[in-house]
């Protein structure tokens, strides 16, 4: 028996299955950051669908603020539009509707006969319902990234990774104001 021929043979079948393995791993990380950010997207296409809803219920009522359901409704446009410009773009454009929304509640506000229109509630309940849904969509989706940009930049990994066409994804960035779930009482007092 060859036995240096057999060891040489040994060490190579098992450096394959090591990389086999380390590229499996990696393959399976960035698949979990696209089923994340996917979840991200059905939350926003919810929240960009039930926003005209809610534009719509509190026109009648805020007939001379038009300003804020203008603002509203543009940064629901842009925020449609980011979402093929890649999750920084995507944030940017979600923060600002968001910033939008708190708006649109702080001025509902000012208007009791909202306070009791069942339509507004149910709608702002929905709206809650969905930020939150968002925040925990976002908070999978960044730690999906960390996992996935961990993997890739550590050794061994980092000696094969870009080679492979394994690169760095972006987290899916909040401003501070923004981790808050835009909320407003619409309960009668």
């Amino acid at each position: 028996m060859n036995w240096p021929l057999i060891i040489l043979i040994a060490i190579v079948v098992i450096v394959v299955i090591f990389l086999i393995g380390l590229y499996n791993g990696l393959v399976q990380r960035r698949l979990r950051i696209d089923e994340a950010f996917a979840q991200i997207e059905v939350q926003l296409k919810r929240r960009h669908d039930l926003i005209p809803n809610l534009v719509n219920a509190v026109k009648g009522y805020m007939g001379f603020e038009q300003k804020v359901l203008t603002d509203v409704t543009n940064a629901r446009a842009a925020a449609v539009a980011a979402g093929a410009q890649g999750p920084a773009a995507q944030a940017q454009a979600e923060n600002m509707l968001t910033s939008t929304l708190r708006s649109l509640f702080a001025v509902v506000e000012n208007y009791p006969e909202l306070k009791a229109n069942q339509n507004v509630l149910e709608l702002q309940e929905s709206l809650t319902t969905t930020e939150n849904q968002i925040a925990f969509s976002r908070q999978h989706y960044n730690a999906s990234v960390l996992d996935y940009n961990t993997s890739i930049q550590v050794f061994p990994a980092v000696l094969i990774a870009g080679a492979l066409g394994f690169t760095k994804r972006e987290f899916f960035d909040a401003e501070p104001e923004a981790a808050t779930v835009p909320t407003v009482d619409l309960n009668l007092s």
